[in-house]
């Protein structure tokens, strides 16, 4: 499973809106090899499906991954933080065994 806190929720709902999205859109995350810690984050909004997708859905935010980025996204939390010193989106992943300070690359 993957989750959606409620601060990334309200944001995903409001870049919906302004960018006037229709609800096939969904958000797409996957893991791929890079950063200074071996593996980086992927999202983005997407709108086709893949035949290996792994589909998931919290507080009624649809999230799609590919198998491969599942094993390493299996109970993460996409969290959001705003503001000066917020971070932006970043993922809360209880699999990773070290990130980087910038938070955008992990190990396993």
């Amino acid at each position: 499973m993957l989750f959606v806190a409620d601060n990334a929720k309200n944001r995903i709902e409001e870049i919906i809106k302004s960018k006037d999205l229709s609800d096939e859109y969904f958000i797409r995350v996957s893991v791929v090899s890079g950063g200074c810690s071996g593996l980086s984050y992927k999202m983005d909004f997407d709108n086709e499906s893949k035949p290996n997708d792994q589909v998931f859905e919290d507080k009624g935010i649809k999230i799609v991954t590919d198998l491969k980025s599942f094993l390493y996204l299996y109970n993460t939390t996409l969290e959001f933080s705003g503001g000066l010193n917020g971070k932006g989106f970043y993922f809360n992943n209880p699999n990773a065994a070290r990130s980087c300070n910038c938070g955008e690359s992990f190990a396993v």
